[in-house]
């Protein structure tokens, strides 16, 4: 079981790292003016302190919250029931990466439809198989034919002529 406490401090932690990094990014690029205005880096600089910082904010109320014995810190944040909830949202999503990666955005996005919709959803066959067909094809129109965006193609669009 994981507490509220724990949770903010782990998400606290992880935020403040994210924000650190994006702060040694925008350096390389420069965060002062020149004669054009500001350097590239100089709006990540501040966006990535303003994470840091505001990270660091609520390590400080998080530590004097449980300085000052806030019972709702030593609630349950994530126990084995909420744990199934988050996995069965999380591990479908992982596999959406890993199919996009591999078989490209368009089969990826029909996959995860048809198993959000008819597994995690309980719609039917041709109403979960309708929907993602048709969401990819607005993708595929929307994205690669009118904005020309290109998205990531796997090893079936070709055979498609897409």
């Amino acid at each position: 079981m994981i507490t509220r406490f724990w949770a903010e401090i782990g998400t606290a932690i992880l935020t403040l790292a994210f924000g650190l990094v994006i702060v040694k990014g925008s350096l390389e690029f420069g965060i002062g003016w020149d004669s054009s205005g500001p350097q590239p880096g100089a709006f990540p600089f501040y966006a990535g302190g303003l994470v840091a910082l505001a990270s660091l904010g609520t390590l400080a109320l998080t530590f004097g919250k449980r300085l000052a014995g806030k019972a709702m810190l030593a609630d349950a944040f994530l126990d084995a029931a909420r744990g199934r909830r988050v996995l069965s949202f999380l591990l479908p999503l992982v596999a959406f990466v890993v199919l996009s990666v591999t078989l490209g955005m368009y089969v990826a996005t029909i996959l995860y439809l048809v198993f959000a919709m008819r597994f995690q959803g309980g719609y039917g066959w041709i109403a979960s198989l309708a929907t993602a067909i048709l969401t990819a094809a607005f993708f595929y129109f929307a994205l690669e034919k009118f904005f020309q965006i290109g998205l990531l193609k796997g090893p079936l669009e070709p055979l498609l002529g897409l």
